[in-house]
């Protein structure tokens, strides 16, 4: 029975876990599948959306669940501003000029957010924080299980937008033939503006989600989990969506599988074990489509 629990305690964990990173995986997963664009700056916008959650939390006292909205539609703003002044005058002229722009975004905005909220550690007391329910032997803490209904209502959200919405079609009509698109008249520049504010906000998600699970936060928090979202992308395949999901489930379950058993300093190495593994048995990934 023992036993049964600690490996339900690690199913828990690792989904909770899952969750943060499903969000951060699926907005860069959304900005790549449309635009083909390498952002490894995509940890600092999970970055941002952790301090406007702060910032408004504390001028307000609002509940931090009920900020999330707010700071999704702030990084789908700023996500527009980046990506019309930064990535849309490179588009298109070599991945090497891509990165590099990413990495110089990274430490522009890392500094940035040092200057105006300072470098110390943050964090956010959730109103719920202390409450836990009975699930089996489980005592699962309250915060969790909102962070899962919130990334489920959210990548059904988003579901629902890609396929019911003209924009939605438009957006992956462009992700699939993107000269196509511009033949049958889709304005494949708007479409990018809003992908990539797409996937900024869903990054803003898992920032909000990330602070009010109990985590602290400082302005070089990103780099790490926007590292993870590449490896998630790249296993469950480039462009995938139920890829960067199931990817996102499975790094979280490894993560705290590992920490588990292995001790904590396998927590992040694990990760890229299977990573590598994946890579050699199917170099695409578990959802990619196979090249020509």
């Amino acid at each position: 029975m023992d036993n049964i629990g600690v490996l339900l305690q690690i199913i828990f964990w690792g989904l909770y876990a899952g969750c943060i990173y499903i969000l951060l995986a699926t907005g860069l997963n959304l900005i790549f599948g449309v635009m083909k664009v390498v952002n490894f700056a995509h940890g600092e916008f999970l970055m941002i959306g952790a301090y406007i959650t702060f910032t408004i939390f504390i001028l307000t006292g609002f509940n931090p669940y009920l900020i999330l909205v707010l700071s999704m539609l702030a990084l789908i703003g700023i996500g527009a501003v980046i990506e019309r002044l930064c990535f849309r005058p490179i588009l298109g002229t070599g991945k090497l000029n891509e990165i590099f722009l990413s990495i110089g975004l990274i430490y522009i905005i890392q500094n940035g957010a040092a200057m105006i909220w300072g470098d110390a550690w943050q964090s956010v007391k959730s109103p719920y924080a202390g409450i836990t329910v009975q699930i089996g032997s489980l005592d699962v803490p309250f915060d969790y299980i909102l962070i899962m209904v919130f990334t489920a209502a959210i990548l059904c959200g988003l579901y629902l937008f890609l396929k019911k919405t003209t924009i939605g079609m438009q957006m992956r009509a462009s992700s699939q033939n993107r000269k196509g698109a511009m033949l049958v008249g889709i304005d494949v520049e708007r479409i990018d503006i809003i992908s990539f504010g797409l996937g900024c906000a869903l990054a803003a998600a898992a920032g909000t989600l990330w602070v009010v699970s109990g985590q602290v936060f400082n302005p070089y928090m990103g780099s790490i989990p926007a590292v993870k979202a590449f490896a998630i992308i790249i296993l469950g395949g480039l462009g995938s969506i139920p890829g960067a999901i199931i990817g996102g489930l499975l790094m979280g379950l490894a993560e705290n599988g590992a920490a588990y058993f292995l001790g904590g300093i396998w927590k992040d190495a694990i990760s890229f074990v299977i990573l590598i593994i994946v890579l050699v048995v199917k170099p695409t990934g578990l959802f990619g489509e196979k090249g020509e």
